[in-house]
């Protein structure tokens, strides 16, 4: 017999005595204890009713760089990592939306060269972002951008490069991102300096706080 089912035998075995109390017993205060063993019977009942599922740990996600063959495979897999392992939907729409903890990403790949996009994933604190509307102070978010290449999203440098591919395809721009130039990235390579940044559409949306000497890691 399951665990499930002795506690239901349980239950139906309290919800039994409860009943047994009002039908067979005149003092004033058992059959309010029996009346209160009924309710509490049948609750656990209804309870127990329900489909139980166990309790795991999140499964270890992996994705098989190796297969991609296309950029539109680039950005399909960037997609899947958007919405899971690199947790950016938690705090960034697509989109307008007031319940949205970060900026709003529509267009951003369309606004931002994919080395700024890079950068500021993997060097957060490099620029400070202000999203300006209009006649209005610039909205300040209450999340602060992690390093998504370090502990605990750690997303691999083809893994980022991927994002910003389906960043690129969701703003309706060419993927600039080459398949090939993924898959040869290893870990420990040092990118090249960051010269133009913002090919920004909306230049006034960035205020820059930018250090004399940036280096994409």
């Amino acid at each position: 017999m399951s665990e499930v089912a002795l506690l239901q035998l349980l239950g139906m075995s309290v919800v039994g005595l409860g009943i047994c109390i009002l039908l067979f017993i005149k003092s004033k205060f058992l059959r309010v204890l029996g009346f209160v063993i009924i309710v509490l019977g049948s609750f656990s009942l209804t309870a127990l009713s329900v489909p139980q599922m166990a309790s795991l740990p999140p499964a270890i996600e992996s994705f098989d760089i190796a297969s991609l063959k296309s950029p539109d495979d680039l950005a399909s897999l960037g997609q899947k990592i958007f919405f899971s392992k690199g947790q950016c939907a938690l705090c960034h729409s697509i989109g307008p939306s007031h319940s949205a903890r970060c900026p709003d990403l529509a267009g951003i790949g369309a606004k931002l060269a994919p080395e700024f996009i890079y950068e500021s994933l993997t060097n957060p604190q490099a620029y400070v972002y202000l999203d300006y509307r209009h006649d209005q102070l610039p909205e300040e978010y209450p999340a602060q951008m992690p390093y998504i290449n370090k502990n605990p999203i750690a997303l691999s440098k083809p893994e980022i490069y991927s994002v910003i591919a389906f960043l690129q395809k969701m703003s309706g721009e060419p993927i600039t991102i080459k398949v090939e130039d993924v898959l040869n990235q290893e870990p420990d390579t040092k990118e090249l300096k960051v010269a133009g940044h913002a090919r920004a559409n909306d230049a006034g949306n960035i205020i820059l706080a930018q250090s004399s000497d940036m280096v994409v890691e």
